[in-house]
């Protein structure tokens, strides 16, 4: 289950996440930024609800971070240690930008 919350003002878009973004939560997420991202030049990804990532996750991440990177930025917050150690193993520590 993942709930998105997310917020739209001045090109600058907040989703924060809450649950598992994974093969049966990503396409809602996909979806939803594919909808949102087209005026934005800023975009951030509050992790602060979100327990757990899978694969699909880490390509969506890394698909959204390509659109941002054409029209702004794109930054990740409150990512809780599990997420870190997923993104430190699978080198996105190297490409995110996480505060």
């Amino acid at each position: 289950m993942l709930t998105i919350s997310k917020s739209i003002e001045n090109g600058k878009a907040t989703f924060a996440l809450e649950g598992r973004l994974d093969t049966i939560t990503a396409p809602e997420l996909e979806e939803e930024l594919n909808a949102s991202l087209h005026d934005v030049s800023e975009l951030t990804l509050d992790f602060s609800g979100l327990e757990y990532i899978s694969s699909v996750g880490l390509r969506l991440l890394l698909t959204a971070q390509k659109t941002m990177n054409r029209q702004g930025s794109m930054k990740v917050v409150n990512v809780n240690e599990t997420i870190m150690e997923i993104f430190e193993v699978t080198g996105f520590l190297d490409f995110l930008t996480i505060e």
